[in-house]
């Protein structure tokens, strides 16, 4: 019998780093709105009270950023700079050049508008293909988000994090050995209080009875109390939750992150073709896990490479795999933008509670292959 544990988190969008890649996939959406073919690289840093954005944005209207930037700080839940940000005063600093043009020459042609790589996974162990323990995290995440706004525990902040650990037998998950979660609240709770409503409001009304157990381990803020947060907290930057945002460390990274890059950039649209791919081979049968590399060239239109691994669960080769993907997709930049659509303001979709497993996104499709 083959035994383990796998640990895996998520957080909420009140994560000072999520607050950052929030703010840059809305800058995103609002270019793509204005032109489907901008061209957009944008990074935000929280810190205190104050918010700065700096990039690339090739666009030929203006976008009004600091009025759309605290709508959306708003959104999220931050009124209190005392303890972690406040929509109506935060400072708001800009640093937005163009494109450069050395990169929009290779582009502008089709090709990727970088080098780099990129990896797609997928599994038969939940109904959306993804590992278990990230899936039940974000899930938590999101019901920390929800029981939140929706005021069923109405003291809770917008800070917050969850973190799950399966274990496995026999490569498939077995129960919940531990979960723990961390949420800012205000300052008059008692954790006593704090500990049972999310047992209560979080816990057993997200995560699946016959998956806790007598000896499962719950904990609820270990330090006793989590009142500062935000970038009060901690600093937030765009891109720090690669993990959180794919397939909580179960498959490789190929280090490039997401939030803020419109889809000509492949270490967006590569990753979320690489992840559409992977599924369908598991959902069509073809194999129970599937993980594919990917890596291009900048300014060059096909990859330089494919690499398919199924942990010997496929009964085809990972060459016949390969082959069956090269001829049933196109994998150039432009190919890859045209199949999923990509030119389109839905990246906001994206930004929390990770970027792969939910139904409503193109690389989501189950098709026949």
């Amino acid at each position: 019998m083959n035994r383990y544990y796998f640990t895996s988190e998520s957080v909420t969008e009140g994560h000072p780093d999520k607050l950052c890649d929030t703010i840059s996939d809305m800058i995103l959406d609002e270019c793509i709105k204005r032109d489907k073919n901008a061209r957009v690289a944008i990074e935000t840093f929280a810190s205190g009270n104050t918010i700065t954005i700096a990039g690339q944005i090739t666009l030929k209207d203006r976008l009004p950023i600091r009025s759309l930037v605290r709508e959306k700080i708003k959104e999220v839940g931050f009124d209190n700079e005392n303890i972690d940000m406040n929509y109506k005063n935060c400072k708001i600093y800009t640093n937005i050049t163009k494109q450069s043009p050395d990169i929009a020459m290779g582009v502008d042609v089709g090709g990727a508008g970088d080098q780099g790589i990129m990896f797609g996974y997928a599994s038969d162990e939940t109904e959306d293909y993804m590992p278990y323990a990230i899936d039940m995290a974000h899930k938590l995440a999101r019901k920390l988000t929800e029981v939140r706004k929706e005021k069923i525990i109405p003291y809770l902040r917008p800070d917050g994090k969850t973190q799950v650990t399966v274990e496995y037998e026999d490569e498939k998950p077995k129960r919940i050995e531990t979960i723990l979660i961390s949420t800012q609240h205000e300052a008059d709770v008692k954790q006593e209080n704090l500990k049972q409503d999310i047992i209560e409001k979080v816990i057993k009304t997200t995560v699946p009875e016959n998956m806790i157990d007598e000896n499962t381990k719950i904990y609820v803020n270990p330090t006793g109390r989590f009142v500062i947060g935000g970038p009060l907290g901690d600093t937030g930057l765009t891109g720090r939750k690669i993990i959180v945002d794919t397939y909580g460390g179960y498959a490789r990274h190929g280090g490039g992150a997401f939030s803020g890059k419109d889809p000509s950039k492949v270490d967006r649209s590569a990753a979320y073709m690489m992840r559409h791919i992977a599924k369908n081979i598991v959902a069509n049968g073809y194999a129970k896990k599937c993980e594919i590399q990917v890596s291009y060239a900048i300014g060059m239109k096909e990859p330089l490479s494919i690499c398919v691994n199924t942990f010997g669960t496929s009964n085809k080769s990972e060459a016949e795999l390969v082959d069956l993907i090269k001829e049933k997709f196109d994998l150039t930049p432009d190919g890859i933008i045209k199949y999923l659509d990509l030119k389109r303001p839905i990246y906001s979709k994206t930004t929390n509670y990770g970027h792969f497993g939910k139904k409503d996104l193109p690389w989501e499709k189950v098709i026949k292959i």
